[in-house]
């Protein structure tokens, strides 16, 4: 999804009072980070990317992500005007609390600012940065995947968010080992023959890659094991593309990541009414024009009866937190948040 209104860089900055405060949002994915700071009245004044920072699946490299982008998206402010900050990080929910906190807490000193960062699960964010209602449903997948319930900035309940190990079924990455699993398959005789086994090594190895056969599949295994996870999520694009193209083997594995993260949004209302609740969908996988969101959007009218929302960037979301934080629960933090979320449509 684009968002024309967000500056692209720290190069770019809005109108801004040299002297009011200021909060930073930080978003912190597996293989993005996108740091906003953001006025009182939620408009956005700065921003910094940088690779991913996911302790899981990012590589060993991940922690000095939140330093970059956080540098980046704060050249020319005055530390001192920064009132608040929010991190929404991948990884961060339970095992990985500790780890994330004392990154985030690292970096934010670093950049000498003041305070502390609330340091919280970018699934929270997620919600925040497609709706500023006080509670609803929230589903992501991009490089992982994850469902939540969320009340006043919370997450009530929550399914899935293992890591590509354990879960994160429907993502990016799931769709790339489905896609790999298929191609070795087919090229052993297990499994039907398919598009995939021409487009999936060429987006792996490049134009480079060899025939298929014995050396392919070794090149194959090769480079999915020596490279950081995150990366066979670059491979649901091509799965995409195959499935539109007539592929059977494709739209299977595309249905079936639709259907297994519609089973994950199910299970987080455990039987509680939702009627009425907005339904945000969150991710590369869910807010860009894929086969997979079609399907997902499709399965949320008709099982919740409500048009879901595609969120913006998870940086946006984390941004309207730091607002909540600095501002409180206000009818001032409230508007500047769907002020927010106007502004980066």
């Amino acid at each position: 999804m684009m968002h024309r209104n967000i500056p692209d860089d720290s190069t770019a900055m809005w109108t801004d009072a040299a002297t009011s405060s200021v909060v930073v949002g930080v978003d912190a994915g597996a293989t993005g980070t996108r740091c906003l700071v953001v006025s009182e009245e939620g408009l956005v004044l700065r921003s910094g990317r940088a690779p991913g920072a996911n302790q899981r699946s990012s590589g060993d490299a991940w922690a000095e992500s939140l330093v970059q982008a956080l540098r980046a998206a704060l050249s020319g402010i005055d530390p001192e005007r920064v009132a608040a900050g929010f991190f929404g990080v991948a990884g961060a929910g339970g095992a990985g609390t500790v780890t994330a906190r004392a990154a985030a807490v690292s970096a934010w000193r670093g950049q000498r600012l003041p305070g502390l960062p609330v340091v919280g699960m970018d699934i929270v964010a997620a919600f925040a940065a497609g709706s500023a209602a006080p509670e609803g449903l929230v589903l992501s997948a991009g490089t992982g995947a994850v469902a939540a319930r969320i009340h006043t900035t919370s997450v009530v309940r929550r399914c899935d968010g293992y890591g590509w190990w354990l879960g994160d079924e429907g993502s990016a990455v799931w769709i790339g080992r489905a896609a790999l699993r298929a191609v070795l398959g087919a090229m052993d005789g297990r499994d039907p023959g398919t598009a995939l086994v021409d487009t999936v090594p060429r987006a792996l190895l490049g134009q480079s890659a060899p025939p298929p056969g014995e050396d392919l599949a070794q090149a194959l295994v090769a480079r999915v094991y020596g490279a950081p996870p995150a990366e066979l999520g670059g491979v649901a694009p091509v799965v995409d593309e195959a499935a539109r193209a007539g592929d059977a083997v494709a739209h299977r594995i595309l249905a079936e990541a639709a259907e297994r993260l519609l089973h994950t949004l199910d299970s987080v209302r455990a039987g509680q009414a939702a009627d009425g609740l907005p339904v945000v969908l969150s991710g590369s996988v869910l807010t860009r024009p894929t086969l997979v969101a079609e399907l997902v959007a499709q399965g949320v009218r008709e099982r919740y009866g409500v048009e879901p929302v595609r969120a913006h960037e998870g940086a946006v979301g984390a941004a309207a937190l730091a607002l909540r934080h600095h501002l409180g629960d206000t009818a001032r933090a409230r508007a500047a948040h769907e002020k927010l979320l106007d502004s980066a449509g």
